[in-house]
């Protein structure tokens, strides 16, 4: 008999299965089930960018590119934050195309991290960063952020974590799960706290398009001396709804990016051809696109808001991604036992906020990247299943 056990990586066994996929996959077995659990866009990718990879394929563009991507690509990328943050990167050694923002972050951690070394990992937020960091050999160090906050970062709770093993700060906004954003003035505090150290920023700006007040945007990078400590991670999942596409990027100093690239190399070998060349025609045609569904988001967040907040949910006013993040602690339930409940009993799938870390206990994330339709049955029910759980008090 083979002993698996002995034979697993000690690291990997440490690492939990995520939870938004438990759900995924338990609503996934209900013909009747609504879900609200998984962060993808319901849009289908916008015609213009489908026809680019199909006619990609007619020609018989199916072949290697550069690790580091088409130039073609790497150039539009460039382009890009050229006009969105006065942001001058080199397309040939600071832009590496990835196979999604998962992988960027990924190959960013292992680069960076030697074991032992601290990862600052402000929650609640996105399931990969705890687990990625664990397999790298390093050590998540989590900071609580607040509802009373806007679960925002602070500089305060940044200045009092870091520690001579401090080797690298996650900065994750607009946020998965809450929705929170940061203002130029407070990532300039955060800025502040870090200048003077040696400290690596991975700031992962995957929703950057996806804001609804009247500012927009700020990426770390453009702050006074932080373009030269930061990976941006970046992508095309979200913004033009590609997520099965998987195309992402990372962009940050030669000295890092070159490790960087070291490890997509002999991993992945160059992000897939088809999708690459679907990626030049998004970030060419595709901002009307963009606005179009920053549009129906915005009025699916505004009803969903209303919604939770006449059920009786307390819930932060999110600005930004496609996530509500309400409290659930006046049912009495933890987060687990609250969305077990709701699917089995009504059939509505939401994510218990303690997958993203302890502070998000409490709390549920619900995504509202689906349809008015899907939202106002979803709805429905949820009313429906908060009078059972009013009447059994």
């Amino acid at each position: 008999m083979v002993n698996y056990e002995q034979i697993l990586s000690a690291r990997v066994k440490e690492v939990q299965p995520s939870g938004i996929r438990r759900f995924f996959e338990l609503a996934a077995k209900m013909p009747h089930a609504i879900s609200l659990g998984v962060g993808e866009p319901d849009f289908e990718t916008p015609w213009q960018i489908r026809r680019a990879g199909i006619q990609s394929l007619e020609k018989g563009q199916t072949f290697y590119t550069s690790t580091w991507g088409l130039a073609e690509l790497r150039n539009q990328i460039a382009a890009l934050v050229r006009r969105k943050y006065r942001l001058c990167y080199d397309a040939d050694k600071e832009i590496l195309v990835t196979v999604g923002g998962s992988e960027a972050i990924d190959n960013t951690i292992r680069a960076i991290v030697n074991v032992g070394d601290e990862v600052l990992i402000p929650e609640p937020s996105f399931v990969c960063y705890k687990p990625l960091t664990q397999m790298a050999g390093g050590v998540p160090v989590p900071l609580p952020t607040r509802a009373e906050d806007q679960f925002k970062l602070t500089a305060d709770s940044l200045r009092a974590a870091i520690t001579p093993r401090t080797k690298l700060l996650i900065l994750p906004y607009p946020n998965n799960p809450t929705g929170a954003i940061m203002t130029r003035d407070e990532l300039q505090a955060i800025a502040t706290v870090i200048k003077d150290t040696n400290i690596i920023v991975l700031s992962d700006e995957i929703y950057n398009s996806l804001t609804y007040g009247p500012d927009r945007h700020v990426c770390f990078a453009e702050l006074d001396g932080m373009k030269e400590r930061t990976i941006v991670v970046d992508g095309f999942s979200k913004s033009y709804a590609m997520t099965g596409w998987r195309l992402g990027w990372a962009m940050g100093p030669k000295e890092l990016m070159r490790h960087i690239c070291k490890i997509h190399q002999f991993g992945i070998m160059s992000a897939p051809t088809t999708a690459q060349f679907a990626g030049i025609e998004a970030i060419r045609t595709g901002e009307d696109d963009i606005e179009r569904m920053r549009e129906q988001y915005d009025l699916r967040r505004r009803y969903l808001l209303g919604e939770l907040r006449s059920m009786g949910l307390e819930c932060f006013e999110p600005q930004g991604a496609f996530y509500m993040f309400p409290s659930i602690e006046s049912t009495g339930l933890s987060s687990d036992e609250f969305c077990e409940r709701l699917l089995h009993e009504q059939e509505v799938a939401v994510i218990p906020g303690s997958a993203f870390g302890e502070s998000g206990e409490g709390h549920v994330r619900i995504s509202y990247s689906y349809s008015m339709n899907h939202l106002r049955e979803a709805c429905r029910r949820m009313r429906k299943f908060l009078q059972t759980l009013q009447a059994e008090k």
